[in-house]
């Protein structure tokens, strides 16, 4: 690994900026596939390309740590049945028919979900910071979502199909927590590869049921496109660096950088849509920045 890219690799608060920023495409190009590629398919896809990049890196790792995954199989099951499988799955289900502002609020709640979930299953405490940073940060995503107008946030519907989005939030927030019971003995890309194959696994059933039911896959290259950049961005990337940074940060601080996927989404629709930024825009994106550097900025005592 070069000196600069080992220099990143041991500061994860420099990190945390990029899977929000592959995610943010996933959100863009998910919605723009939603009318032509099955969403099992979508999953699958995404997963078995960045399978097959991190095989031949973790191959011998695999083999070598294989007792040690055995030992912790059903830690390996349940990753990959949350993160890998249900939590992509049932978002891309969920696309299909869900608003975008539903699915981009909905979105938002997985920084709220993940102190939940890691205080029920008792695996870490959330500093009040945390919290703050938390509900300044998801000020700024409601006000977004609302664009500047709080009557509009009160007046959104939701129906069934919103729940599958909050199911797939609580999928990735039970994964973001367990993986803090990795044990340290098993190499994190080996373990990563490992949830893959299992997500694979678990996808594999309903992908078939998909395909029988007369779903039709799309080869254009467009399709082939959004892919590969899902699978190697949004997916293979944003997993190494997230994984990175929950096991340096814990997961409720990891989380706060979950409402910059709400920012990215927004430069992305300004440069690839044309759309503009309008005044709710900058004041939501500022909220959701100082919420972020309130929850993430480490803090020093004075020493008298």
């Amino acid at each position: 690994m070069p000196a600069w890219a080992e220099a990143i690799w041991r500061r994860p608060y420099l990190l945390l900026w990029l899977p929000p920023a592959f995610w943010a495409g996933n959100l863009v190009l998910g919605r723009g596939l939603a009318d032509t590629m099955p969403p099992v398919s979508l999953a699958v896809g995404r997963w078995l390309v960045a399978f097959m990049l991190l095989l031949p890196f973790t191959a011998s790792g695999l083999w070598r740590q294989r007792s040690l995954l055995w030992r912790h199989r059903w830690l390996v099951l349940l990753c990959g049945s949350f993160g890998i499988a249900g939590y992509n799955a049932l978002a891309y289900v969920a696309l299909h028919t869900v608003p975008a502002v539903n699915v981009a609020f909905l979105n938002s709640t997985l920084p709220l979900m993940i102190p939940a979930v890691a205080f029920l299953l008792g695996r870490e405490t959330v500093s009040w910071r945390t919290l703050l940073g938390i509900a300044v940060s998801f000020a700024g995503v409601c006000w977004i979502v609302s664009r500047g107008d709080v009557s509009l946030l009160l007046a959104m519907q939701f129906g069934r199909a919103d729940l599958l989005v909050l199911l797939a939030i609580l999928n990735y927030a039970l994964y973001s927590v367990l993986l803090r019971r990795r044990d340290p003995v098993l190499d994190p890309m080996v373990f990563l590869a490992a949830t893959m194959a299992a997500g694979l696994l678990v996808l594999a059933p309903f992908w078939l049921c998909e395909l029988r039911s007369g779903a039709v896959i799309p080869f254009d290259l467009v399709s082939l496109a959004a892919v590969l950049y899902i699978g190697i961005f949004a997916s293979l990337f944003a997993f190494i660096l997230w994984n990175r940074c929950v096991a340096m940060l814990g997961a409720g601080v990891t989380g706060v950088s979950f409402h910059l996927v709400a920012v990215f989404t927004a430069l992305l629709a300004f440069i690839l849509l044309g759309e503009p930024v309008r005044s709710f825009h900058v004041v939501g994106i500022l909220l959701i920045l100082a919420g972020f550097a309130v929850a993430t900025t480490p803090f020093r005592r004075r020493v008298a």
